[in-house]
Parts: structure tokens; C-alpha cells; sequence
């Protein structure tokens, strides 16, 4: 360690001296002396000092001055980074001292108690080790005379701005404040304060220099009064600052002394302030939302950019910004436009053809009214999603998309509050921003799919908002917070299954059911947009194009799909292009690609392998009990066997089979008991049913069946094999019967009557009730087909029992 003072507090330790004070400047040192010099500390006469020993020249100097008694000279260095420091590097004006006492620390340092007496002149340096030495002179200290009022009041002022200094600071040091108020001599207290005052190493040297005590005084107060106005300055400053920062919070006090700057610096909002603000024009015909939007603006001038608070708001501002807030696309209300649009996209569909052509005619009287809520029922791959981009463009709308498949969070679609963490407008907002118009198609796809395990809210219950005109005018988003109109959107929602829908849902919405495609209307769709589009995707020229006949799209959609929609028979069409590509590419001379060919029927099983399924043929009459039914499925009609036989039993029993579903099993149960009641009309003898169990089976037991139209099929083969007679040849029917054999209408005519045409069926039994149906089918598809229409279960037996008995019958008398 260096010779300097270790604590930066201590200070030096003067005794109220009772004696002549003359004696202590009696130590007059002159010629060569050693020299202590001192790190940051200047001793100034009759002080009593303590000092850290730290160089081992200054401990040899210590030693050697206690050991003889000598006196020796004190001073400051200039630079306290000097190690071995000469005589250029000292004050020149020091105090000569003497060693007191050396104490010895507990970390193996030494301090040593040093008694200074009148100052001294250092004139040269005489020697550097082992200690430094030089030659010196005394110096006169100019004592006040005793009766000197005018010292004795400077030294008063002295003593009260020193205390009055050390109560305004922070810190104050109670060891200066008792040593001021206990030292009673007044040349004493002078020299304890130019010591002790924590003023620069400059300025003491200066004041160690005045010869005359009383100069030295008067330049000593000035110092003073100087060091007690800045510590009042600081603290009134600081008072100022703690009763603004108490006033309002931190935060808002740097921010005003930002915009202080800046207004004195003449600078203007940011960049994307002024772009917000010019956008705000967007809001004139919302005066609400406009007042509420310059609100946040302003909000926004006033928070800091490194604040969290300002990104919150700047996204906020900039989602209200970009909505198309009143902004429309011109309808285009050219019915005969849209209707070409809709049939040059689409084959079929006529009802909602014909739903949006007279929307649109309803538009051309009134204008902008009410936009309808529209649901596309209906099995997959039937086109419902891409009938809205049709839509849309006969309108000359904008188009916008969401799927709700899944979402099980209300905030999905309402939006999360602006307190959350990350908050984002719902979808209905965002797809709005995506849309650019506040009239575009919405189709709102899979609605039926919209998950019912739900723990942040309902979704389905905020759909009931969107999709209610009687309430969209005015949706609330919770992370905009304002009202927002949906009433000009044309919503079109999108669904495989109504079950799922809640039933406030379905009832705001205008159920339109897509049937699936008839076999020919497969075809036509492959010929028209199938076909092109995969050839166009596979970048075939015009002398490339793959020519099908109809006989070889036919085998493919009987064999090879089985469902309502298009969506297998584009995949098994892109399966064959793909080989076709691959012949064209290898050069296979026999390919149809290549040579030019229409693919054919018998072509088909050479690119897609052997058929996948096998529709059900007509099977004939030559059997008692076997009688065909028809059957509607997802995929579209289908005729069905209903076979019965009889075998003798002590118990009798009617026996089912065939994983019938609850419904047909209550068909065949009615239509035992109607034929027990009425077993003379058949001529049967009632004993039979003591007798003999019946057994009713329906093919094919691995695919589910279920459903009351084939009450009238079971009816029909029950009695076809209690009187072992044929049934009428070519004949299928259908239809629901009642306990008392009364025939109900059915569904799914139109498939079902296609299945039959089919499967070589000429003759079909129906419900008179369903005669109404057939009228509104093309002529194409029933031409060729004899319908008889039937109100009860005896006009159906009267009409397909034959006379005539099967060969080998059953003999009921054995």
C-alpha cells in the first residue's frame, strides 16, 4: 500500500491546545531534512493526523524519525499514481511534523500518528534512497493578534457555514460536526477546516501557502460559501424533481421531457404517427369509431416507443386502418352473366343456381338490402367450397375463406381483449383486412366441424352474432371493441352433416342440399372439367390430349369411385394421365397418348388394374323370397336383395340378419304382422306361422343398413315365400309401410331410380306420394322405366305376385 489516507472519511485528529500556541511553530527545521510525501492529503500546521504507512521507503523514513527524534517535512504529491515519487512531483510548500506513535493493524499494515508544527519550503532534493530527503527552509506563519474581532468573526462564519454544510448533505459526518463544535482556538479550528473540507488538492495548496492565518481565513469563506450554494442547488433541485415524480409517475415525466426536446428541436411525430393520421380519413362515415381512433392517436404521441404499451396501441391502430371500413365492390347484376359463370363452373346444381340468380334478381329492385345466410348441405367432393369462388365471380365480389374445422375457442372468432399478452383480432376481422371490400363472399367452411369441446367459450355461440341478420349489423370484435358491420357480406357456410349444427345455428341459416352426382352427371362433369383441367396441369399440347368414350368413363365411376362427389374419380383420371405421361415419355407405340386413340372400356383395367367395386346386378325371379329393393347411401342409390325363407320349427320365430339398424328391423316386424293379418288375402292357411320360422336376411352383412324404405321389399319377399309364387320380373321398389299396410313416401327417388336403371330394372313400385318427385326429374333419366304408384301393401302384392309358382316349391303340409 501507498502512504495515503486508507478511508476516504477519516479525517485529522486535533486537540483543543490549552498552552501558547506560539510553541508549536517553535520547531523550525532548516538544511537537509528527509520528506514524507503523502497520497491526496495536505496537512496544514498544529494538526494532529493519522496516516496509512504503506512504501517501504516511508516505514524506513518513520522508523528512523522515531528511533532519533527527528523532525522531518510533509507534503502532497501532484500525482497520486506516482510509485517512487521525486521532488518535482511534491508541492513545494509542506508542514514540518513529527512522529507520535505507530499502531499496528490487524492486516499487517501501519499507521502512524503525526504531529505537524509550521509550514516549510521544500527547496531541492539532496537524496532519493533510502528514503527521499531535500533540502528545506522554514517558513513565517503570521498569527492575528488576540483582541483581532474581525479574525475572530471570520472564523465564526467559517465555523457555521462548515456545519450548516455538513447537516445539508446526505451523509453528514458527525465526527467533523463534534469537531467543530468542540475545538474552542480559532487557529486551530482554521487549520482543522482547510484539512478536513473536502475541497481540491489545488486549493488547499493555496491556502497552505497564505502566510498571513487571518488571508487565509477570508479565502477559506469564500470556498465555503461557494461549496454551501451548490450542495443548496443540488438540493433544491433534487426536491423538485421528487415532488414532480410524485406528482405523476416516472414514465409520464421522461415522455413530457421528451416531447419538450423535441418541440425545442422543432421535430414532428414519427413516421408512422403521421402515416396513422393521414389514414384516418378512411373513417369519416364512422364518426364513433374516428372519435375513438384520434383518442388512442393521441395516447400513442404520448408513449414512449420503448414502452410495451406503444406496440399494443400501434397494432391496434393500424387493424382499425386497414379494415375497408364502408368500401365496396360494384355488384355486376347481369343475371344472364352469372348464369353462364355458374354453369360454365359447375354442371348440375340447379336449385342454388337458381337461389342466386334470384338473389340477384331481388338486388336489381331494391339495391343493397339484407344479404341471405346461405348452408351448402351436402356429402364431400360435391363442389360446396368451390361454388362460392363461382359465386363470388358472377357477383364480381371479393372472395375470403376461413375454415372452422376444429376451432374450439370462442376468441377464434370474437377476437382476445387488448389486455392479453399478444392479442389478435378473431378471423371474421381478419379475413376482412384479407377480403379489401366490405362486401365480399365469406365461406365459412366445415361449420359443422366447429369443435364442441370447449374451454375458453363457445364458438358456435359466437357464430349466432355473425350469422344473424338481425344482429351483424353491428358485430363486436373484443379486440377492436367497436362495432363492425357484416350485414352487406354474403355468408355462405359449408356442411357434411346437420346433426352437429346447434339448433339456434341451423335456424339462422337457408339450408340448400347438394344430392351427390348421379353416374351421369360424373361423366358429364369429367368431360367438361376433369378431364381439362388435369390435361392443362400436365402441360399436354392439343395433339396430346387423351380422348375418353363415355362407355370407359362409365366403367370408371361404377368400378373403380364409390361416392357422392368428384373427388375419387379426379384422382383414378390423374392415375391414368400419369401412366399416359409415362408412356409418352418411354415412347410406347400402342399408347392411346400416342397413337392418337380414345380410351375405351376394355383400356381401362390396362392403367387402373382390376375394378375396385362391382355394382349389384339383377339377379332375376326364379327364387321364392328374393325380392329388390332400393336403397339410398352417402354415395348414392343402390339396389338391395331382400331374401326370406321358411323352415319348420316348434318354436316359430322371425329371424333377422344382415346388420340391420333398429329401424329396419321394426320394418320387418310390421311387415310380418301386416301378412298375418291378412293372410287370406294370399290364401294361406294362419297354421303356417305355428309352424314354420321365418328368416330374413339382407346381403352383404358387413355394410351397415338402416332406414324404413324397404318396409314394402320385406313385406313383398315375406309373402313371395309363404305362397312360394314369383315375383313380377325387371321390378324393384320402395317405400314405408304402416301397421295397417298403408305406403309411405321415401327419399333419395332421384338415386334411387338411377341405381335401377342401372342394374337392368324396368318395372318400380312406389308410394303414390312420391309421384310428385319423379315429375321434376329430366325425362333422360327415367326414360325407358314403368312406375306404378301404390297406397297400401295389398296393391303392391296384387300387382308383383305372379300366379304362376317358382319351380320345386316348398310343400308347407309335410
Amino acid at each position: 500500500m501507498d502512504n495515503q489516507d486508507t478511508n476516504p472519511n477519516n479525517i485529522s485528529l486535533v486537540a483543543d491546545f490549552e498552552g501558547d500556541l506560539d510553541s508549536l511553530f517553535q520547531h523550525e527545521i532548516d538544511g537537509e531534512v528527509p520528506v514524507l510525501p503523502l497520497r491526496n492529503l495536505m496537512l496544514f500546521p498544529t494538526a494532529v493526523s493519522p496516516i496509512t504507512i504503506g512504501r517501504k521507503s516511508s516505514l524506513k523514513l518513520i522508523e528512523h524519525a522515531i528511533e532519533n527524534k527527528l523532525v522531518f517535512a510533509v507534503t502532497c504529491q501532484m500525482d497520486g499514481n506516482t510509485e517512487n515519487p521525486h521532488i518535482d512531483d511534491l508541492y513545494r510548500v509542506g508542514v514540518a511534523a513529527s512522529v507520535m506513535r505507530i499502531i499496528d493493524l490487524p492486516n499487517g499494515n501501519k499507521t502512524a500518528i503525526l504531529q505537524t508544527y509550521g509550514r516549510v519550503s521544500i527547496l531541492e532534493e539532496t537524496q532519493s534512497r533510502p528514503y527521499l530527503k531535500a533540502r528545506v527552509e522554514s517558513l513565517t506563519e503570521v498569527l492575528p493578534e488576540d483582541e483581532d474581532r474581525g479574525f475572530m468573526a471570520m472564523i465564526d462564519a467559517c465555523k457555521e457555514i462548515a456545519l450548516q454544510y455538513y447537516k445539508s448533505v446526505e451523509r453528514g459526518q458527525n465526527d467533523m460536526v463534534f469537531g467543530l463544535s468542540n475545538i474552542k482556538n480559532s487557529i486551530l479550528l482554521l487549520n482543522y477546516l482547510c484539512t478536513n473540507f473536502p475541497f481540491s488538492l489545488e486549493e488547499k495548496f493555496e491556502l497552505l501557502r497564505e502566510s498571513q492565518c487571518k488571508q487565509r481565513a477570508y479565502r477559506l469563506i469564500h470556498i465555503l460559501n461557494r461549496e454551501i450554494q451548490y450542495v443548496q442547488l443540488k438540493n433544491q433541485i433534487q426536491e423538485q424533481t421528487r415532488e414532480e415524480l410524485d406528482r405523476q409517475q416516472k414514465e409520464y415525466f421522461l415522455q413530457q421531457q421528451m416531447r419538450n426536446i423535441q418541440h425545442e428541436l422543432g421535430e414532428e411525430d414519427n413516421a408512422e404517427i403521421r402515416e396513422l393520421d393521414e389514414q384516418s380519413s378512411k373513417l369519416q362515415d364512422v364518426p364513433k369509431v374516428l372519435a375513438t381512433f384520434k383518442r388512442e392517436l393521441d395516447k400513442l404521441r404520448t408513449t414512449m416507443p420503448q414502452s410495451p404499451e406503444y406496440g399494443v396501441l400501434l397494432n391496434w391502430l393500424q387493424t382499425i386502418v386497414r379494415l375497408p371500413w364502408g368500401f365496396k365492390t360494384e355488384d355486376n347484376l347481369d343475371i344472364n352473366r352469372a348464369r353462364k359463370v355458374l354453369d360454365r363452373d359447375h354442371y348440375g346444381l340447379e336449385k342454388i343456381k337458381e337461389r342466386i340468380l334470384e338473389y340477384l334478381a331481388v338486388m336489381r329492385l331494391q339495391g343493397q338490402g339484407k344479404a341471405p345466410i346461405l348452408c351448402f348441405y351436402g356429402p364431400p367432393g360435391v363442389g360446396k367450397t368451390s361454388l362460392g369462388k363461382s359465386i363470388a365471380e358472377a357477383l364480381n365480389r371479393n372472395y375470403v375463406r376461413i375454415s372452422l374445422g376444429g376451432v374450439h375457442d370462442e376468441s377464434e372468432i370474437r377476437g382476445h381483449r387488448r389486455t392479453y399478452v399478444g392479442a389478435l383480432p378473431g378471423r371474421i376481422i381478419k379475413s376482412l383486412i384479407k377480403a379489401e371490400s366490405d362486401n365480399p363472399v365469406f365461406i365459412l367452411d366445415e361449420i359443422d366441424k366447429v369443435s364442441s369441446n370447449n374451454y375458453n367459450g363457445d364458438p358456435q355461440s359466437a357464430l349466432l352474432e355473425v350469422l344473424d341478420p338481425e344482429q351483424n349489423h353491428a358485430f363486436h370484435d373484443n379486440y377492436l371493441d367497436v362495432d363492425y358491420d357484416l350485414s352487406k357480406i354474403l355468408f355462405i357456410a359449408t356442411a357434411n352433416s346437420l346433426s352437429t349444427i346447434p339448433a339456434p345455428l341451423r335456424d339462422r341459416m337457408e339450408i340448400i342440399d347438394i344430392e351427390g352426382y348421379l353416374t351421369e352427371e360424373k361423366i358429364e362433369i369429367a368431360k367438361r372439367h376433369l378431364i381439362p383441367k388435369i390435361q392443362k396441369e400436365l402441360c399436354l399440347g392439343k395433339e396430346q390430349h387423351v380422348r375418353f368414350n363415355k362407355s370407359a368413363l362409365e366403367y370408371i365411376v361404377e368400378k373403380y369411385t364409390r361416392e357422392s362427389g368428384v373427388r375419387q374419380l379426379e384422382k383414378q383420371l390423374n392415375k391414368l394421365h400419369r401412366k399416359f405421361a409415362y408412356d409418352l415419355a418411354v415412347g410406347n407405340d400402342n399408347s392411346p397418348i400416342v397413337t392418337g386413340k380414345a380410351i375405351k372400356k376394355d383400356n381401362v383395367e390396362t392403367y387402373l388394374g382390376k375394378p375396385l367395386f362391382n355394382r349389384d346386378q339383377y339377379q332375376g325371379n326364379r327364387y321364392a323370397g328374393v325380392v329388390t329393393g332400393l336403397a339410398w347411401t352417402s354415395v348414392g342409390g343402390e339396389i338391395l336383395f331382400i331374401e326370406t325363407s321358411l323352415s319348420r320349427s316348434k318354436t316359430p320365430k322371425l329371424t333377422l340378419t344382415g346388420n340391420l339398424g333398429d329401424v329396419m328391423k321394426e320394418s320387418a316386424m310390421l311387415a310380418l304382422e301386416y301378412i298375418k293379418s291378412h293372410a287370406q288375402l294370399l290364401n294361406v292357411d294362419y297354421q303356417l306361422f305355428e309352424n314354420w320360422s321365418i328368416h330374413v336376411h339382407v346381403p352383404e352383412g358387413a355394410t351397415p343398413k338402416d332406414g324404413p324404405s324397404a318396409g314394402i321389399t320385406i313385406a313383398t319377399s315375406i309373402a313371395s315365400a309363404i305362397t312360394q309364387r314369383k315375383v313380377k320380373p325387371q321390378t324393384a321398389m320402395t317405400g314405408e309401410i304402416t301397421l295397417r299396410g298403408r305406403v309411405l313416401p321415401v327419399g333419395g327417388i332421384k338415386e334411387k331410380i338411377l341405381a335401377a336403371k342401372r342394374a337392368g330394372i324396368t318395372n318400380i313400385i312406389l308410394s303414390r306420394e312420391n309421384e310428385k318427385d319423379i315429375l321434376e326429374i329430366n325425362d333422360k333419366y327415367v326414360d325407358g322405366l314403368n312406375f306404378t304408384y301404390v297406397e297400401n301393401v295389398a296393391d303392391v302384392l296384387h300387382e308383383v305376385l305372379l300366379k304362376e309358382k317358382v319351380d320345386n316349391p316348398v310343400d308347407f303340409n309335410i
